[in-house]
C-alpha cells in the first residue's frame, strides 16, 4: 500500500520539485514578481500611500521611498493593526497576529498574519516541505501516520474573531480538514497554555498514537521526548513509537542538539531542517548530505533584500557566496523593507542555498571579538563531542574588566548529560573558538584583553524556569545564545 501511495504521490511532487529549481535558474525574475505583487497590494494601503508607493515603481525607487525599519518602528501601525484599523499595512483587516518573543519596547512582539502569508507563505512551506521529503525519500512512510507539532497557545482577546498567540497555535488553529488529520495530538491539547499540563497531557496521549514524524523547536521536542521515555521507563522512543522516522526542524542552530538527538533516536533518524519565522517561511534544507544549508524559497510572496557590512542593501541577483548579509523583507503579511535580526550567508548560488550564521542582536563584542553565534554553536559542538557531554541549553554574556583584571566570557551550561572532565570542555571551547574567530583569537593573545572562558553548570530545567519567570513558555521561544549584555546571564544564575 505505500509503495502504491507513494508512486501516485510522484506524480505530483515531481511538478513542485522542479517548479521550485525552475525558479532558482531565474531568480531575479521571480523576485521582481514577488516586487510586483507586493506593490500592488502596496498601494492599496495607507502605509504605501505615505511612502508614495505608484504602478510601474521599479525596486530603486521602492528602496528610495521605503525606509528600512525594525519592528519597534513597525509596531505604532501593528498597534493599530490590533486595535481593528484596516488598509494601514495591508489591504483589509487583519485578525490574526503571531506572537513572539519581545524586543527592545515590550516583552512580545505581534507579526500580522494575513491570509494571504497564512496560505502563500507558511502553508505553502510546510507542503513544500513535505515535498522536499518525500522526493529525498521514496521509501517514506512518515506521511501515513500522524506528526507530532509541539506549538503554543492563543490569547484571550476582546475583539470577536482576532487571534493572537503563537505562530504555531494560529498555524495549527487555522489547518484544513485534511492537514489536522495528520497532526497530533488534539487540538483541546495542543493549545493549553499552561506548558507543565500541557506536556504531562501529550506524555499521556501520544504514548498510543503512530507518530512517524516530529515538527518544532529541538529544545521543547526533546524535552517531550526525554518525558516519555522516562515516564515508560523505556531504553528508546522507538519502543514508543516503531515507525519514527523523520525530524522537521527550525529556530535554533541544531549542531548542539545532534548528539542527544543521537542518543534518543538512533543513528538511522532522518532530519530536515527549516527556516521559519513569524515573519515568514524562507528556507528548506533541501539535501540530507548537506547540514545546516536550506534552500532559499523564492514564491512564497517575500521579496528579500541583503545588506552587506557596510554597504548598502542589494538584491539576490547581486549576492556572493560566503559574505555575510543582513536579511531585509518586504512580505505579504505587511512588513515592509522589515529588518528581520537574522545574519545569513550564500553557500551557493545554483541552487541559492543559504546558512543562518547569527543575529544582528546576537553576539558579544565586549572587548572587540565580534563572537557570532555561529562561531559559538559550532565550538560547543566540538567541545560537546570532546568530552562525551550532551547539550540541552546555553546561554553567554561578557565579564567586563575590572582592576588590573582582563574580561572574559561567561556561559551557563545545561546538560542532558555532563562532560567527563569540565576543565576539558572549557579547554576545548575556547580552543575551537580561537580556531573559527580571528578576532576572538587576537583579543586572547597573553590573556591582555581576554582571559579564558569561565563556565557555570545548572540544573536540568533551569532555562525553562527562566522563561516561566518571563511568561515565555511557549513552543518558539528560547534564551538568546549569545549577548552583548548581562541580563539573561545573571537571572539564570540567579534561578539556579
Amino acid at each position: 500500500m505505500k509503495q502504491v501511495i507513494n508512486s501516485a504521490l510522484q506524480l505530483f511532487i515531481g511538478r513542485r520539485h522542479e517548479d521550485i529549481y525552475r525558479d532558482h535558474q531565474q531568480a531575479a525574475d521571480v523576485q521582481e514578481e514577488q516586487f510586483e505583487h507586493l506593490l500592488r497590494k502596496g498601494i492599496k494601503t495607507e502605509w504605501g500611500a505615505k511612502h508614495e508607493y505608484a504602478p510601474g515603481m521599479d525596486i530603486a525607487a521602492f528602496q528610495e521611498k521605503t525606509p528600512l525599519s525594525t519592528y519597534e518602528e513597525f509596531f505604532p501601525w501593528i498597534e493599530r493593526a490590533l486595535q481593528g484599523e484596516k488598509d494601514l499595512l495591508w489591504p483589509g483587516l487583519v485578525t490574526k497576529f503571531a506572537k513572539s518573543s519581545g524586543t527592545t519596547n515590550a516583552r512580545s512582539k505581534y507579526i500580522p498574519v494575513t491570509e494571504e502569508s497564512l496560505q502563500r507563505t507558511h502553508y505553502r512551506g510546510g507542503k513544500d516541505t513535505w515535498i522536499f521529503y518525500l522526493n529525498q525519500y521514496h521509501d517514506a512512510g512518515a506521511h501515513l501516520g500522524k506528526t507530532v507539532g509541539i506549538g503554543g497557545s492563543l490569547d484571550e482577546t476582546d475583539r470577536k474573531g482576532v487571534q493572537v498567540g503563537d505562530l504555531s497555535a494560529i498555524l495549527m488553529n487555522n489547518l484544513p480538514r485534511w492537514a489536522q488529520k495528520m497532526r497530533t495530538p488534539d487540538l483541546s491539547i495542543a493549545m493549553m497554555p499552561d506548558w507543565d499540563t500541557k506536556l504531562e497531557a501529550m506524555a499521556e496521549e501520544l504514548v498510543s498514537v503512530d507518530v512517524r514524524s516530529l515538527a518544532g523547536v529541538p529544545t521543547w521536542t526533546l524535552l517531550l521526548v526525554q518525558k516519555i521515555i522516562e515516564d515508560r521507563g523505556v531504553s528508546s522512543i522507538r519502543e514508543i513509537w516503531p515507525k519514527l522516522e523523520v525530524f522537521f526542524h527550525g529556530a535554533v542552530a541544531f549542531d548542539p542538539y545532534r548528539s542527544l538527538c543521537l542518543e534518543l533516536f538512533g543513528a538511522d533518524m532522518r532530519y530536515l531542517e527549516l527556516y521559519n519565522a513569524s515573519e515568514g517561511f524562507f528556507g528548506i534544507q533541501d539535501d540530507p548530505n548537506i547540514q545546516n544549508e536550506m534552500l532559499l524559497m523564492l514564491d512564497y510572496g517575500i521579496f528579500y533584500e541583503f545588506i552587506p557590512e557596510n554597504g548598502d542593501p542589494i538584491t539576490i541577483h547581486d549576492v556572493q557566496v560566503g559574505v555575510p548579509y543582513e536579511l531585509v523583507i518586504s512580505t505579504n503579511g505587511g512588513l515592509w523593507r522589515y529588518r528581520i535580526g537574522d545574519v545569513i550567508e550564500f553557500t551557493n548560488l545554483n541552487p541559492y542555498r543559504i546558512k543562518i550564521s547569527g543575529r544582528t542582536k546576537h553576539f558579544i563584542n565586549a572587548f572587540g571579538e565580534e563572537l557570532m553565534v555561529a562561531n559559538a554553536e559550532q565550538a560547543v559542538a566540538k567541545a560537546a563531542e570532546a568530552t562525551n557531554a550532551l547539550v540541552q541549553e546555553y546561554t553567554a554574556g561578557p565579564a567586563y574588566m575590572g582592576e588590573g583584571l582582563s574580561g572574559y566570557h561567561e556561559w551557563v551550561f545545561e546538560f542532558a548529560r555532563e562532560p567527563e572532565d569540565t576543565a576539558v570542555f572549557t579547554k576545548v571551547l575556547d580552543e575551537a573558538l580561537r580556531e573559527v574567530n580571528s578576532d576572538y583569537d587576537a583579543k586572547r593573545k597573553g590573556d591582555i584583553a581576554l582571559s579564558a572562558p569561565k563556565i557555570h553548570t545548572v540544573q536540568q530545567g533551569t532555562f525553562r524556569n527562566f522563561l516561566e519567570s518571563r511568561g515565555e513558555i511557549t513552543g518558539r521561544n528560547k534564551v538568546p545564545r549569545l549577548a552583548n549584555h548581562r541580563e539573561f546571564l545573571e537571572k539564570i544564575l540567579t534561578i539556579s
